[in-house]
């Protein structure tokens, strides 16, 4: 099937395209390839489907759907082209030989913030298998197929979500609070877009005056959707712990010592973050898993 649009770009700067765009998460709306990935995704014009392909030092990008014109001109901010690490040179030997390591991680911009909320909110306090299956069989269940040559679906939109009442997402494993944060959401989903043209401040202003919508869920938000470096996820249970045994060597952490030793990073620290996440570096883990849940109505 011939796209709709097509294009490419060069990167300015070295580009891991796969590890760039993970904070996307993958499932029916994502699939990965050995040099690209295919995304199905709802742009300001309409649904598309986009393909991103590694060609020698090139991003071949390939579109279909009512949405594609948009999807290809803005490929090159959801691969970290606007990503700016201007002044982010870490000392600290670790930091130092991380970012040697891993030259190609860079901050998405997808611009698609509702689409970056959902799965956000459904992974509030709880463990992350559960939210990503979650998240998976929701959009399984109510996603409608995407254009295009690839068999996925796109994210369920704000129209059937507003709609949805909150009893149709204990199936998911979502229960009525995060599903009434999902609702009212999707029922002022444009406001919500309209964060992708804000300066970051006034993003996240905008926001976190939404119900349901604190430090962490922002944070997580602002990284995919927006590109911001500095994001900080406050709050994380794991988060505070991996960061601490980093740089501090101790398993276990908090909040407060987490910002203390990214302080001198600001403006970086979401860099700071992904890099200790990529790198695989986690704090030893003490007793029984947290068990996943079972969704009772009260």
């Amino acid at each position: 099937m011939q796209p709709d649009a097509q294009g490419g770009f060069e990167p300015e700067r070295p580009l891991d395209l796969r590890l760039t765009l993970s904070l996307l998460g993958y499932g029916p709306w994502m699939r990965r390839e050995e040099r690209g990935v295919w995304l199905a995704t709802r742009t300001p014009d309409g649904p598309a489907t986009l393909h991103l392909e590694r060609r020698n030092g090139s991003v071949a990008t390939r579109a279909w759907g009512p949405g594609a014109n948009w999807a290809v001109f803005n490929a090159p901010a959801m691969c970290g082209e606007q990503d700016d690490d201007t002044g982010f040179f870490p000392d600290h030997p670790l930091l130092a030989r991380l970012r040697r390591e891993i030259p190609g991680m860079r901050m998405p911009r997808t611009q698609a913030v509702f689409e970056a909320l959902v799965p956000t909110v459904i992974a509030q306090q709880i463990t992350s298998e559960e939210a990503r299956e979650s998240y998976r069989h929701l959009v399984n269940a109510m996603g409608e197929p995407a254009p295009g040559p690839y068999a996925l679906k796109l994210p369920p939109s704000p129209k059937m979500l507003a709609h949805t009442p909150y009893w149709a997402f204990h199936r998911f494993g979502i229960e009525r609070r995060r599903a009434d944060v999902i609702i009212r959401a999707a029922r002022s989903a444009k406001r919500l877009e309209e964060t992708a043209g804000m300066d970051m401040a006034a993003a996240y202003r905008r926001l976190r005056a939404f119900p349901g919508v604190g430090p962490w869920t922002a944070a997580k938000v602002a990284m995919v959707a927006l590109g911001d470096g500095d994001a900080v996820p406050v709050g994380d249970y794991h988060l505070p712990h991996s960061i601490g045994y980093a740089f501090d060597g101790t398993p276990r952490s908090t909040d407060e010592r987490m910002l203390e030793i990214l302080e001198p990073y600001r403006g970086h620290r979401a860099r700071v973050i992904r890099l200790v996440i990529a790198a695989g570096i986690g704090a030893p883990r003490f007793g029984p898993r947290k068990p996943l849940r079972n969704i009772i109505d009260n």
